[in-house]
């Protein structure tokens, strides 16, 4: 199985110890799980809690029709999978997508895990899909993500005050940015 794993890779980090896969159906509980645990959530604009028909409705209507690619995060010791990378909303003629990222396993936190999976991910939207910019949002306070985000090459584009209302509370959110390298 680990073989067969590895022939699906979309970039490895030997540094970080991590390689990327596509996302299958058999990732739904692990996802879930992870999603839904109070340290993952904290960090996201969307905190609903997740569920199996939800995400599988995601695999369905966005990931199947293109408009998302969604990868997981794996050992490469062990391929366990400790986390998520995605592109959602795939603007094909202006090449460009939003950029999302959680590990969702504790021991994967605060080891570089994050910054490796987003320049994968980064390398892979600008050479294998032909992006040319890859945006996020995070929300302010969340400095250990913006940090990570920009060791991996995103800058700090705005700033949007009260952008987001999470449990009742406004909530201002960082807009940063990543474009492909200048072609010689």
């Amino acid at each position: 199985m680990a073989e067969e794993r590895k022939k699906e890779m979309y970039g490895r980090d030997d540094e970080a110890g991590i390689y990327l896969r596509l996302m299958t159906y058999e990732d739904t509980d692990k996802i879930i799980g992870w999603r839904n645990s109070a340290e993952v959530r904290k960090n996201f604009i969307y905190q609903e809690p997740f569920t199996k028909e939800g995400h599988e409705n995601w695999i369905r209507t966005r990931v199947e029709t293109g408009e998302v690619i969604q990868m997981i995060i794996c050992e490469l010791e062990t391929d366990r999978a400790v986390g998520s990378v995605y592109i959602r909303d795939i603007d094909r003629h202006h090449k460009k997508a939003e950029y999302g990222i959680f590990i969702g396993e504790a021991s994967a936190r605060g080891r570089g895990v994050g910054t490796a999976a987003a320049k994968l991910m980064l390398r892979y939207c600008f050479e294998q899909e032909g992006l040319h910019r890859i945006y996020l949002r995070a929300l302010a306070g969340n400095e250990r993500a913006v940090r990570s985000y920009e060791k991996a090459g995103f800058q700090r584009e705005g700033y949007l005050r009260e952008d987001v209302c999470i449990d009742g509370t406004y909530r201002d959110v960082i807009w940063m940015a990543a474009l492909a390298p200048a072609r010689a």
